[in-house]
């Protein structure tokens, strides 16, 4: 007997409260849950699934490149991490460490890792021989500790789940192209897959990554106007190489050291996948990363041949889609159709005797709430189109929200109040001077969140800061 119960738990609106909506949204879909330990999370079979459909889309464009998957340990010696003083102070503070094995203190602590740089750069070490060898395009699949003081599940954790390439190569030219088409691989599948628009460029030298070259970022920008740093590549040069004595035989036959490449996306792309894309009734999910595409809900089930009819159309679809069907008896259909909402599923796919009578099916988008019939006839190529189109129209609708949080400040005056007023991406001049940087970061919360590639005549030469000539348009935000 269904249960009279058309509303599932509530979700905190968006308007109200930004942050507790996120809590809901992740805990009531169980996509995630608190471990234990304060900081880590446990990820729950449904945002798993998310997870390796992003990890799947990655890793597809990754061996395209020619690119291979290896494993390095999860501890590393205390002495390999001291061996790049930069990198190591950058780490330092949210460095755990394991003191003993058993009950035995071990002669050496061992960090657990932060980032993999030292550990896979003395193997690299041991490895490397001639310029026939190189490039080294290496990934890894893994978990990172980091001992973070402020958490929130997926967006910032003491674990988390990521990939790390470390490559290798002949000349800097070499590692700066493999930098920069790595950072245009996690934008190309960040907007097609995940429906995200980016903004892709360098990062600051106070903002880079510590002991790299240049830092190279893609930035989304979330409902709540800030701004979420979602992919950075790094051209390391020889900092590591030369820390570690990487070396190998040049065509002259003299001894030399490569050029360093590192780059990464982790779990916080869902936290982002959330925050652009969601709304005060739960998830909102890209059909190429929803782990259900199309969910099958049969009306008045217990009616002659309905049920059958739609595992029928579940079997037909999954052919092609991820497909669920929701025919249990314990809820309305009202329940599950609020149910399957929240969790974000593109299409809702409902089928009664009704339907059956008249040869279709009734479909609800979960994008924009749009209803409509179509035929029983060629249904696979009808729901194709649909989820094509629902892909390109979260798209289109988050670059909307992020051109309409875009502003330009000319002066530090306008900056502060948009800032204040109207949170998003502000488009400014910056002279370059890390003491600008600073003070506009001391004042407003706000941080250089990129030097964007595509350069902008904002109408002004002056940095917003000190009023000095300035060449840089930069893109500032508050940020997570």
């Amino acid at each position: 007997m269904a249960k009279n119960k058309d509303k599932v738990q509530e979700i905190t609106p968006m308007s109200e409260d930004f942050a507790q909506w996120y809590t809901d949204v992740i805990l009531k879909t169980e996509m995630v849950d608190y471990a234990p330990v304060k900081g880590f999370m446990v990820i729950r079979p449904y945002g798993y699934a998310i997870w390796e459909n992003i990890q799947s889309a990655y890793d597809k464009r990754f061996k395209e490149t020619g690119h291979k998957n290896v494993y390095f340990p999860l501890l590393i010696p205390e002495s390999l991490l001291q061996k790049e003083a930069e990198h190591v102070e950058g780490f330092a503070p949210e460095v755990a460490w394991v003191t003993h094995g058993g009950h035995e203190r071990l002669a050496e602590r061992l960090c657990v890792r932060p980032t993999s740089e030292t550990i896979i750069c003395s193997m690299y070490s041991k490895w490397l021989k001639s310029w026939r060898d190189l490039p080294y395009l290496y990934n890894q699949w893994c978990s990172v500790v980091r001992w973070e003081k402020s958490t929130r599940p997926f967006l910032r954790t003491s674990e988390f789940l990521w990939q790390e390439g470390h490559t290798l190569h002949e000349t800097y030219d070499e590692a700066q192209a493999e930098t920069l088409q790595m950072l245009d691989i996690y934008r190309e599948v960040a907007e097609e897959h995940m429906a995200m628009p980016m903004i892709v460029g360098q990062k600051s030298e106070s903002e880079k990554f510590a002991g790299a070259f240049a830092t190279y970022t893609m930035e989304a920008l979330m409902h709540d106007g800030k701004a979420l740093q979602s992919g950075t590549s790094h051209n390391l040069g020889q900092h590591f190489t030369k820390a570690f004595d990487i070396t190998f035989t040049g065509r002259n036959g003299e001894l030399e050291h490569p050029f360093h490449t590192s780059w990464g996306v982790s779990t916080r792309l869902i936290g982002g996948l959330i925050m652009v894309h969601g709304d005060d009734n739960g998830l909102v999910l890209p059909p190429k990363i929803a782990p259900t595409q199309v969910v099958v809900i049969p009306i008045a089930q217990h009616k002659e041949g309905v049920l059958d009819k739609a595992y029928e159309i579940k079997k037909q679809l999954e052919e092609e889609f991820r497909v669920e069907i929701d025919a249990s008896d314990e809820y309305s259909p009202g329940w599950k159709f609020n149910q399957w909402e929240m969790k974000g599923v593109p299409i809702r796919l409902e089928i009664g005797p009704r339907d059956i009578e008249k040869n279709q099916v009734v479909v609800a988008r979960r994008d924009n709430g749009e209803k409509t019939t179509l035929s029983m006839d060629n249904l696979n190529k009808s729901i194709e189109e649909l989820l094509e189109d629902i892909q390109q129209s979260l798209y289109n609708k988050a670059l909307k929200m992020r051109q309409e949080k875009t502003f330009v400040a000319k002066n530090m005056e306008e900056f502060k109040e948009i800032i204040h007023d109207t949170p998003g991406f502000i488009k400014a001049m910056w002279c370059g001077d890390e003491t600008c940087e600073a003070k506009i970061k001391e004042e407003t919360k706000a941080t250089i969140r990129c030097i964007p590639f595509a350069q902008e005549d904002l109408g002004t030469d002056e940095c917003i800061c000190c009023g000095k000539k300035s060449d840089d348009m930069v893109y500032f935000a508050r940020a997570y």
